[in-house]
Formats: structure tokens, C-alpha cells, sequence
């Protein structure tokens, strides 16, 4: 069934290719486009999007919305292409050729006499890293590092290249600690280790080493494992100290450094020695499947499609007639595959998964608040109230600890080592120990609702000097929250927010919030001590409870107007998903009685939540005006 939709991918395709083209459509396209959306009343839309009309563009993108949604690569599956995400680096490949050692010559010709019965496969992996063929013969003592030439190679090339932070992955942990040590007792080079033996916090620790721009370690070196799932883009060179056997794993080495966020092009440096399986691979991944410097999509199949002939080629390195051919097919294959992708399959995932101009309007939106400074001040100011420490570690970052007068003595979030934290993007992309804090971090939404859930700052009186007013008017300002209870799988916050609605009533009644604006009118207002404040309270308190009584009466209308609209539009949104489905159930197989309940299901219980929705008083600020 898969391999039946992929061959469907691509007229799918050429259909929605067509329609963004904008140019007009023949009859027997309008035809094709009826028959594949396949619903009774589409006429009309595929006039209206065949049109001169200013409606004709968005006739076309619902059309498009249409065809992805009935015959497109999934509805749950998203993935940007390359081609539709720009700003990505270049990787350049410099190939260092080097001599094969005697020793390392030896040692696979021994090898090769005691290995005799060992399969073509083991063979192979044995010729990738001559260093253990030798070890195997020599014992673990065997100083393979000081006739290796790319030893010699990785010393000199780092000695020359003292400011750049250079990545080196090698196949297994023991090379990459050899390394290390040869690195730091030959040419006193920092080197931080990575491997799969450290435990998580170790790793951690390396990483941040490496990240330091000043002090930090010059080089990372990385066992393939223990690499794995970690970032370094703020890097930018890289050494492959031996090849990995396939190409998913290439690709998992340079996607270390090849990711967003990365500033420059990637060098890709790859020493190897001739005559070995090393010098066989390196031709197959650069001119084969052009591995080194692109993505390689196809790489997997191709993989498996001559993994027999690859196999023998590795085993017996010496061994190269057919060698060129295996190449030159290995790229034909590779050319026509990545064109199938991307006239099928890839196409319509990068139309499928590219937001458009919403997504563009959220990205902006983000980058407005990755500005937005109000976000530091709220966040240290949050901090001192809750009663963690701060300390600045420079490079924007800040490290917080817990202390002895928390307003709670375990903190959601805040471990007891502390935890580093930073407000820049690119910080928190180069240093996975720092924590990007956001509106959304738990960090932030542990904080507010540690407040909001206490009575600190939910009542409060206060003095409005003001002329312009009698000496002793009284105004009462309230802050009542309009909300719904439902369980979280409901995501009822889609519909129903908690919201405030904010009153500014005199003794009359009369609301003047819309006329007096938060912020200003809060400059204004002059806190009193305790004891004056509880004097006010006791004088006025006839007159609080009548303005209280007012404040109800007219909050009902309000937080009523806040849940009608709510309901609507959950309705209305939560309908038409069950209507999407029913129509789509009608020309996908794939879909499910079972997804249709659900989504009914759903609909009628949030349904239900929004109409037990209440509201309720939050917080009072109680205000006595003075002319003094």
C-alpha cells in the first residue's frame, strides 16, 4: 500500500504544480482537478480559480489546500525540504591523500592470511580502520599514533588553525581518547573527549568546554555514538578521522555542524590512507552519491542496491577493476532517484509543510519578541520576588541558583546546582547548557502561576493625587478572570484563555477603564503604609462592598460576551474539522470511523466546558484620591 501511494505522489504533484503556476487551465485539466478533489459542488471554485478575478489566487490556494489534504503525502506528517528553506551553509570537501605505513601494511597482509574464512562484510570493516588491525597483532600498548600519517596531519593542520574550533569524529571511543592524549602531551592542544563511556552530565560538560570562546577547548573529539543527537554549529570545521560504513551515518556526522544557526560554510576535511577501504568509500560517497557536499536522500537505497559489490571493493581495496563503473552507476541512480523526490513525494511535503504567509507572520512575531526587552526586566524582576539567586556569568548568560528564602523550597524547574540560563536565540543555539528563556519557558509560567495562585499583590490600596477630583473620591479598580475548567487534552486555552477583564468603577457605577488606561493611570498612584491603609479600608469599607455589588452586575454582561464568542468560534472550527473529515473519509480510505468519533466527541465536550465557563474576582485595588 505504501509503495502504491508513492507511485500516486507524483500527478499529485504536476496537479498542484499546475495550479500554482497561476497560468490558465484547459478543460480537460479542469476535468483532471474535478475528478481528483471529487466533491459535487467544486464547479464553481474551479471557475472562479480559472478567472481574472481578484478571487482567482485564493480560489487556487484552497484548491491546492484540497488536493494535499485528500491525496497529499499525509496529514500528519510535516518536513521542510531544503530547496524551501534557504539561509542553509555550503560544505566544502578537501580530501587528504596519504601514504599507506609499512606497519599498517604489514598488518593487513597478516591479516588477510589469518582472516582467510572471515565473511566479505567483516573484511571490509576490518580494512576501514587499519589502527586495530594493527593493535590486534601488537596488543593494546601498540603506539599506532606516532607513524600514522594522519596523526602527523591533524597536529599540523590544528596547530596551523589555532582560532578555529575544529569537530573530529572517529569511529570508536579508544581512537578518540588516543587522540586526546597524543593532541595534548605533543602540541599542549586543548581537547575535550566525547564518547559514549561519559555519562550524560560529563558530555555536558565537554560540550560547554568546547563552546567557550576564550578559554574553551580548541578541539572536540567524538566517538561516532557518542556523538550522536548533539549539536556544534557554532563550529565550523570538521575532520572525519576515519569514514563511517554508510551513508545515513555520513550524514549524521555533518549534520552535527550543518544546521540552522550555523554562520559559515562547513569544511569538511577527510585524511586518508591509500590503498585501503578508506580511500575505496571516499570515492564512493563524493562521486557516487556526492555525499560530502549535498544532503543524500537516495543514499539508503543505493546503499542497498549494490551493497554486495560495495562490500568486496572495501575487502579488497587493491582490488579496483569495475570499480569506475560501480561509480558512474551509483551517480545515474543517484541523479534519477533525487528527480523522482523532487518532482513527487519531496515537492508536495515542502508545499505540504511550508506555512506560507501565516508562518512567515508567526516567524516575524517571534522575532519581535526575541527584541522585546520587556521579557529580562519581567524575568529578573519575577526571580527577586520568588527569591532566586542571579548570578552573570557574561557572554549573556546567567546562572540561577535556589536560596535560603524562596517563596517555595523546591522550585519546578530549578534544580539544587542551579541552572544556566539566556535570552539570546543564538546563544542558546550554540550552547546546549543554557536554557532559552521565552514567555513560554516553565521557568517563567512556574513563576506566574506560584503568584497568581497565592494572595501576594491580589489586593492593594493606593493615592491619586489629582486636583481635578474632590478630596476623597474613592474608585475601586478590579481585575475579574473570565475562564473554563476542562481537562488539558482539550486544549480549551485554543478558545477560552484565562482572560481578564479589567473595571475602573466609581461610587456611582459608572466603569471609566475604556477612558483610563492601565499603565498611565498605575504612574500615577502612590502606595500608603499599613497602618493608614487599614484606617482608609475601615472608613470606606460601606461604600467598597456597594461599588463590589455594582462590579458584579456589570461583569456578567462582559465575561458572557467572552464565552458566546468563544463557543461560536469552537463550534465553528470544531464543525468544520468533522465536516473536512466526513468529505475526505468519502475519497481516502485511510480514514477511520474511530477518528471521526473522537473529533465528535471532542467538539461536545468542549462544548460542555464552555458552557459551565465562569468568572471570578482575581484581584481589588482600592484608590482614595488626595490633594496632598
Amino acid at each position: 500500500q505504501f509503495v502504491e501511494e508513492q507511485k500516486n505522489y507524483r500527478p499529485v504533484a504536476d496537479a498542484v504544480a499546475m495550479l500554482l503556476a497561476g497560468n490558465k487551465l484547459s478543460n480537460d485539466e479542469l476535468n483532471m482537478l474535478g475528478e481528483m478533489i471529487g466533491e459535487q459542488d467544486i464547479e464553481p471554485l474551479l471557475q472562479a480559480a480559472n478567472s481574472d478575478s481578484e478571487d482567482a489566487q485564493s480560489a487556487r490556494q484552497e484548491l491546492v489546500s484540497m488536493l494535499m489534504d485528500r491525496h497529499g503525502t499525509s496529514r500528519v506528517l510535516f518536513r521542510n525540504t531544503r530547496n524551501g528553506v534557504k539561509g542553509f551553509p555550503k560544505r566544502e570537501l578537501h580530501t587528504i591523500k596519504l601514504p599507506l605505513p609499512t606497519q599498517y601494511q604489514t598488518a593487513i597482509k597478516v591479516s588477510g592470511i589469518m582472516g582467510a574464512r572471515k565473511s566479505a562484510e567483516d573484511r571490509a570493516r576490518d580494512m576501514l580502520y587499519p589502527e586495530r588491525i594493527y593493535q590486534e597483532f601488537e596488543g593494546d600498548n601498540a603506539t599506532w599514533w606516532n607513524f600514522d600519517p594522519r596523526v602527523e596531519w591533524l597536529m599540523g593542520y590544528l596547530t596551523s588553525h589555532r582560532s578555529q574550533k575544529v569537530l573530529v569524529i572517529c569511529a570508536k571511543a579508544a581512537t578518540a581518547l588516543q587522540l586526546e592524549q597524543v593532541l595534548r602531551e605533543r602540541e599542549g592542544i586543548r581537547a575535550a573527549v566525547f564518547h559514549e563511556g561519559m555519562s550524560i552530565i560529563e558530555r555536558d560538560r565537554a560540550a560547554a568546554w568546547f563552546a567557550e570562546e576564550d578559554t574553551g577547548a580548541q578541539v572536540l573529539l567524538c566517538s561516532e555514538i557518542g556523538s550522536e543527537g548533539r549539536n556544534f554549529q557554532f563550529a565550523s570545521h570538521m575532520v572525519m578521522f576515519d569514514l563511517p560504513f554508510n551513508p545515513d551515518l555520513l550524514e549524521q556526522r555533518i549534520g552535527r555542524l550543518d544546521r540552522i544557526g550555523q554562520a559559515h560554510d562547513i569544511q569538511i576535511h577527510v585524511p586518508y590512507l591509500e590503498k585501503t577501504a578508506q580511500s575505496v568509500l571516499v570515492r564512493w560517497y563524493h562521486e557516487g552519491l556526492d555525499a560530502f557536499e549535498h544532503t543524500c536522500p537516495t543514499g539508503r537505497t543505493i546503499y542497498d542496491s549494490v551493497y554486495n559489490d560495495l562490500i568486496n571493493y572495501l575487502a579488497s581495496p587493491d582490488q579496483t577493476e569495475g570499480f569506475d563503473d560501480l561509480i558512474k552507476n551509483c551517480r545515474e541512480q543517484h541523479e534519477a532517484l533525487k528527480a523522482q523526490l523532487e518532482q513527487g513525494r519531496d515537492r508536495l511535503l515542502e508545499i505540504h509543510s511550508n506555512g506560507g504567509e501565516k508562518a512567515q507572520a508567526l516567524a516575524e512575531s517571534i522575532e519581535e519578541q526575541d527584541d522585546d526587552t520587556n521579557l529580562i526586566a519581567f524575568a529578573m524582576n519575577l526571580f527577586d520576588i520568588i527569591g532566586i539567586n542571579q548570578d552573570d556569568r557574561g557572554d549573556n548568560m546567567i546562572v540561577l541558583t535556589p536560596s535560603d528564602h524562596m517563596l517555595v523550597p523546591d522550585f519546578p524547574g530549578l534544580s539544587e546546582d542551579g541552572i544556566t540560563i539566556t535570552f539570546d536565540r543564538e546563544v542558546a543555539l550554540a550552547r546546549e547548557d543554557a536554557q532559552f528563556i521565552t514567555w513560554e519557558h516553565p521557568l517563567i509560567r512556574n513563576g506566574l502561576d506560584l503568584i497568581l495562585s497565592g494572595d501576594t499583590g491580589s489586593s492593594t490600596i493606593s493615592l491619586l493625587k489629582n486636583k481635578a477630583l474632590p478630596v476623597g473620591t474613592l474608585l475601586v479598580e478590579l481585575i475579574y478572570v473570565v475562564e473554563a475548567q476542562a481537562p488539558k487534552q482539550l486544549q480549551l486555552n485554543r478558545f477560552l484563555p484565562p482572560t481578564p477583564v479589567r473595571m475602573l468603577l466609581d461610587k456611582n457605577g459608572n466603569n471609566l477603564a475604556a477612558q483610563v488606561e492601565f499603565e498611565t493611570f498605575n504612574r500615577q498612584l502612590n502606595a500608603v503604609n499599613r497602618h493608614t491603609g487599614s484606617k482608609l479600608v475601615n472608613a470606606v469599607q460601606q461604600d467598597v462592598h456597594a461599588i463590589l455589588q455594582l462590579g458584579e452586575a456589570q461583569i456578567e454582561k462582559s465575561a458572557r460576551a467572552l464565552i458566546d464568542a468563544a463557543r461560536n468560534e469552537a463550534d465553528e472550527k470544531l464543525s468544520a474539522e468533522l465536516s473536512r473529515l466526513e468529505a475526505l473519509r468519502a475519497v481516502n480510505p485511510n480514514i477511520r470511523d474511530d477518528e471521526l468519533t473522537a473529533i465528535e466527541s471532542n467538539r461536545q465536550q468542549v462544548m460542555e466546558s464552555l458552557d459551565q465557563a465562569g468568572w471570578r474576582l482575581d484581584a481589588l485595588r482600592l484608590i482614595v484620591v488626595t490633594h496632598q
